[in-house]
């Protein structure tokens, strides 16, 4: 089981009431309820730095080499571009 350090929050009271409103909807204690946010908030951010990092290390020229070896052929069966559905309606 994960250690647990305590930690005095202060949360404005309407967020505080519409949290635990929420936690107590998805059947979790408010704790729960705060340390799954976080968790998320966390993995958001740390997805965010990694596609950044990604992007940041991209060779663009050879990007720019394989989009010109486009092979020209038609798309396979499933992989065609449908018409928008307003250009259908005629």
């Amino acid at each position: 089981m994960a250690t647990t350090n305590p930690y005095p929050l202060h949360l404005l009271a309407s967020l505080k009431s519409e949290a635990e409103k929420v936690a107590a909807a998805e059947g979790a204690t408010l704790d729960q309820f705060i340390n799954v946010a976080v968790a998320e908030k966390l993995a958001t951010l740390r997805t965010s730095r990694y596609f950044q990092d990604r992007a940041a290390g991209a060779d663009l020229a050879a990007f720019d080499r394989l989009l010109a070896t486009a092979g020209g052929e038609p798309p396979r069966l499933g992989d065609e571009i449908l018409p928008a559905e307003s250009e259908c309606s005629d």
